[in-house]
């Protein structure tokens, strides 16, 4: 019989409650056994028998819990996982897992050290509009790929009320931001890159951080590979670009689980992950004798469960967790270069 993970997260807002205890609520894997919540108490209003904690402190005393889902502000990330480390728990970390790769590397050292693991909560890997990017890699019509592009664009000219994105904080602006999903997504497909080149930039009015980022990653024998995030895009491109010797292949960001979720709809819902028609993804190949079909491809279902059926499988089984340390280290690289 399986024993649950007895799990406790930092923060109960809007990550707190999108992102980790509705799946940590409808896991048999898992008991969501406490929250922290300085001011106002919402976890009653969906979860009454869960304890409502009023500092990191208290919630660390608790020795029941074995998991420590870190959620709080990018800036506060390797503080408080050090701290859950300390106080001899597992922890989860969202992104991005750390400031610097000196911070990184000292987490994972540390949780060696004393045998706990360290889990790096990057969900994006679970994403329909990915999981069908790498459907198309996978399915050889696009031979081998030359030049591939993600992007993630958005175009918000205000400031964020949220400092910890806004001030010059470790850790903070647009490229701790989401720079974090885009290097994984490349990452965890085509691995550390060879080389690499970064340009940032700051371009909305009172802006402090930047807002603008693009990497070129180079791989040895391999695709050149194009990363690109902004706030200011009023008319996105497609999220996920491939052009490889033998097709094409292009889709947009149409992942639908984050909007799902705030929602209010649970993971166990028969539609839940599942893209609307009309968002499939564009393939055209080319054959042997150069004619060229088109296809449109439907997304594979898309589904952050995995990612914690990963997090019990390394704990309890001790099976190796899919974003590994090589992984976060090589993205740590690029997220602090100049």
């Amino acid at each position: 019989m399986k024993k649950p993970i007895i799990t406790g997260i930092l923060s109960y807002g809007m990550s707190g409650r999108v992102f980790h205890a509705p799946f940590i609520h409808a896991s048999s894997d898992f008991e969501l056994k406490a929250v922290t919540e300085r001011s106002t108490k919402a976890i009653h209003e969906r979860y009454p028998g869960v304890i409502s904690y009023d500092s990191v402190d208290d919630l660390l005393r608790d020795t029941q819990i074995e998991l420590v889902i870190v959620n709080t502000p990018n800036n506060t990330h390797y503080e408080y996982a050090r701290q859950a480390l300390l106080a001899g728990k597992h922890v989860l970390v969202e992104k991005p897992f750390a400031a610097s790769s000196s911070e990184a590397q000292e987490l994972f050292t540390l949780a060696k050290e004393r045998n706990l693991k360290v889990l790096v909560y990057q969900n994006r890997r679970w994403d329909s509009d990915f999981l069908s990017v790498k459907a198309a890699l996978d399915s050889g019509k696009l031979g081998d790929p030359i030049e591939v592009h993600f992007r993630f664009d958005r175009y918000r000219s205000e400031i964020s009320k949220k400092a910890f994105k806004e001030l010059p904080l470790p850790a903070s602006g647009l490229t701790f931001d989401l720079g974090p999903h885009l290097l994984d997504q490349v990452i965890s497909i085509w691995g550390k890159p060879t080389s690499f080149v970064k340009t940032t930039g700051t371009f909305r009015p009172e802006s402090k951080v930047d807002d603008y980022m693009h990497v070129h990653l180079r791989y040895e024998n391999g695709p050149n590979v194009f990363v690109t995030a902004s706030l200011l895009t009023a008319s996105p491109l497609p999220s996920f670009v491939i052009h490889g010797t033998k097709g094409s292949f292009i889709k947009s960001r149409t992942d639908v689980q984050e909007d799902q979720l705030q929602a209010g709809m649970t993971p166990d819902d028969p539609e839940y992950g599942i893209e609307h028609d009309g968002h499939e993804g564009k393939l055209v190949s080319i054959d042997q004798t150069g004619e060229r079909s088109t296809e449109y491809i439907t997304a594979l279902k898309g589904n952050y469960d995995r990612l914690f059926v990963a997090v019990y499988d390394a704990i309890r089984n001790e099976v190796p967790y899919p974003i590994s340390e090589d992984d976060i280290m090589a993205q740590m690289q690029i997220l602090e270069a100049k």
